[in-house]
């Protein structure tokens, strides 16, 4: 097990127009008060080999500070974000992961792709859902020790967005791969199952929580 404490803080920088001082004026703030705010976004979190770490809050809480920052603190020959994954333009799919053909289509279907159509397209040509489900294949067979994922099914339609996160929960069970993962849906949790759930709310303490019978 290994423990990450993180922590971002932003403070506010922007010239001071016109503008924001009668905005101020209207919220009751002074232009000093609004200088010397800050937020901070922080958290402890332990975290074993295997394990599913779902970041979620509603949009704008800083779930990605957080995924960010984690992310930062794994060494970059163990990692890999599905969304910095290129898409080739000159291969198939089936072609794009390596191995025999049963390996691929394997791993493809780990992504929810399974039509023999899209298997034998070209990445550019797929839907948004589907080229993200691509990314996340890819992103499978680099074999890294973590995948990091933000907006985690978000674009798919929610019966697809289930069927990928159990695929992904069995994934991080049998071969030990840890899933950092980020989004706004609550509608995914029996599926993906989650061992750290991190609730990211607007304000007040990110509040973290392990799955009953977790080895700590």
């Amino acid at each position: 097990m290994a423990t990450y404490s993180i922590s971002k803080s932003f403070t506010w920088h922007a010239q001071i127009t016109e503008k924001v001082v009668q905005l101020c004026r209207m919220f009751g703030l002074t232009v000093d008060r609004l200088t010397e705010r800050y937020e901070t976004h922080s958290c402890r979190l332990e975290i074993n080999d295997g394990d599913i770490v779902y970041i979620r809050g509603p949009s704008g809480a800083g779930k990605s500070v957080l995924l960010r920052e984690l992310e930062k603190c794994i060494p970059a020959s163990q990692r890999v974000n599905v969304s910095r994954i290129d898409l080739p333009v000159d291969k198939t799919l089936i072609d794009c992961i390596d191995g025999d053909v049963l390996t691929g289509l394997r791993i493809l279907g780990f992504a929810g792709l399974s039509d023999c159509y899209c298997i034998l397209n070209q990445p550019n040509n797929l839907s948004d859902g589907q080229k993200w489900r691509f990314r996340l294949a890819i992103a499978l067979a680099e074999k890294k020790k973590f995948i990091f994922a933000d907006e985690f099914c978000s674009a798919l339609d929610r019966i697809t967005a289930a069927v990928i996160s159990y695929n992904v929960y069995k994934f991080a069970k049998k071969t030990g791969t840890t899933f950092v993962l980020a989004s706004c849906a609550k509608d995914i949790l029996l599926d993906l199952a989650p061992d750290v759930l991190v609730t990211k709310p607007y304000s007040g303490p990110t509040e973290v929580t392990y799955k009953r019978g977790r080895k700590r």
